[in-house]
């Protein structure tokens, strides 16, 4: 099992250089010049020039590549100088005025708010992980109770009502789901609903102050839900009547078992296999940011802040989006091999 996790580590971690080489080279071919970004299109020629040295603008692309990925590294050898950008811990002293220390990864300011990407990214990733989870709960659970009465209805118009249902929800995209789901039930319906086309976890108003307005993920985790929900019906349903073809569950009819008890205790959990690793899948996306969906109804995560810095140009912010992603997508992905590894061990052994 250690030689499985070690493993598994190691191409999590080859995964994640592999990103961090591709988002630095790609941002740093694209158009325009980050020190004028930050001041402003009228500030004068010497700040502009001062402000190119202080962002290492004025070094080799590969050395600025070196310097990103001191700053990401979670231990780094940087200049005494430097250490106040770190929010860091001290290991020790290195030759030449230089230290080495323990840190969180460093991505850089966003170009227009001058704030440290690390902190908005903090700010805006409990919204995220809300919405995600919020999605995710409503599509596996109505997911697998629509495949199981799917199953068990075989050949009939309740099936055949499922199976077009979830084929029509994995055709639509989210993002046109949000614009039907905000028009029809946030402006259409407002009246009868009292739900809003747009709004996040919370609300400030000038009387009250900051109070919590959970009607407002309703909207945004249905039309993130959608996808998920039809494919996890698809997977239980075919999962299930092939459960129910073997012959254990015959056997357990012969002993006089109820429907109920076979399905629930006998073929449903034997068939969740495929539906586990859809889910998983589902989270690791919806967690990386939903990012039309999110900008749609107004709600307040990394895919909102990402799609508002694109416009900007706010390379900083994007990239360490694009790299918050990524992570989130290893460190699912990563655990879910393990959970594997632990529930089978021919995985391990494969």
């Amino acid at each position: 099992m250690t030689g499985f996790v070690v493993r598994r580590l190691s191409y999590s971690l080859l995964v994640l250089w592999g990103v961090v080489t591709l988002v630095f080279f790609l941002f740093n071919v694209l158009p325009g010049d980050p020190a004028r970004l930050t001041m402003g299109q009228r500030t004068d020629a010497a700040s502009i020039e001062n402000t190119r040295r202080a962002m290492n603008l004025d070094k080799p692309l590969i050395t600025r590549y070196f310097l990103y990925l001191n700053n990401l590294s979670p231990v780094s050898v940087n200049e005494k100088a430097m250490q106040e950008r770190y929010h860091f811990f001290k290991i020790t002293d290195l030759p030449r005025n230089t230290v080495l220390v323990a840190k969180w990864p460093y991505l850089g300011r966003s170009y227009r708010t001058q704030k440290e990407v690390n902190t908005i990214l903090a700010e805006a990733l409990p919204g995220t992980i809300i919405l995600a989870f919020s999605a995710m709960l409503f599509a596996t659970i109505f997911g697998i109770l629509l495949g199981v009465i799917a199953a068990l209805r075989k050949n009939t118009w309740i099936d055949s009502a499922a199976v077009a249902t979830s084929v029509a929800g994995i055709s639509m995209p989210s993002f046109f789901a949000g614009l039907i789901i905000a028009f029809v039930f946030g402006y259409l319906l407002h009246s009868f609903t009292g739900l809003n086309m747009t709004g996040s976890l919370w609300q400030y108003d000038p009387f009250t102050g900051r109070h919590l307005a959970l009607q407002n993920l309703i909207l945004p985790a249905l039309a993130l839900g959608i996808r998920p929900l039809a494919i996890i019906t698809q997977l239980t349903r075919s999962a299930l009547l092939d459960a129910l073809s073997q012959d254990y569950i015959r056997t357990a009819y012969a002993k006089g078992l109820s429907t109920r008890k076979v399905v629930f205790r006998h073929a449903l959990p034997n068939a969740l296999n495929p539906v586990v690793t859809a889910i998983s899948g589902w989270l690791a996306e919806l967690l990386a940011g939903s990012f039309f969906v999110e900008y749609i109804f107004g709600w307040k995560g990394v895919g909102k802040i990402t799609v508002d810095a694109l416009d900007k140009f706010d390379f900083p912010l994007v990239m360490g989006s694009v790299l918050l992603t990524a992570l989130i997508f290893i460190v699912v992905n990563l655990f879910t091999d393990l959970l594997y590894a632990q529930l089978d061990p021919r995985v391990r052994l494969k």
